[in-house]
């Protein structure tokens, strides 16, 4: 892996696979996960080598997309880390973007890449 890689954390399918695209077409490799608990192995195998990771809120299983950004965030502070959701956040952890669905791509882009 190199620094230019990305993990997208969602369970819909079609919205996991427009994600994805997008950061592919700006160069950065990706990641797909449909649960926080496959990212979070993604995650922790491989964090120091990852730029960002982007996460739906409400995702299938035990640990949310908010659980996931907060555990991400603390194990690998340089991460970026975006939550997205059609409705706000219970809370937005430190240091993440929150993005309201739905959004603008070059917002997101400029969330993964740190801008």
């Amino acid at each position: 892996m190199s620094n230019f890689v990305a993990v997208v954390v969602e369970d819909d399918l079609f919205q996991r696979e427009a994600i994805a695209d997008l950061l592919r077409d700006n160069g950065l490799e990706v990641v797909e996960c449909s649960t926080a608990e496959a990212a979070e192995i993604v995650v922790v195998t491989s964090g120091t080598e990852l730029l960002a990771l982007v996460t739906d809120v409400s995702l299938p299983g035990d640990m949310s997309g908010v659980q996931l950004a907060e555990h991400s965030k603390r194990k690998f502070p340089h991460l970026n880390v975006v939550i997205v959701s059609g409705t706000g956040p219970p809370y937005v952890p430190t240091n993440t973007t929150f993005l309201m669905k739905p959004y603008r791509q070059n917002e997101l882009i400029d969330a993964v890449l740190g801008s």
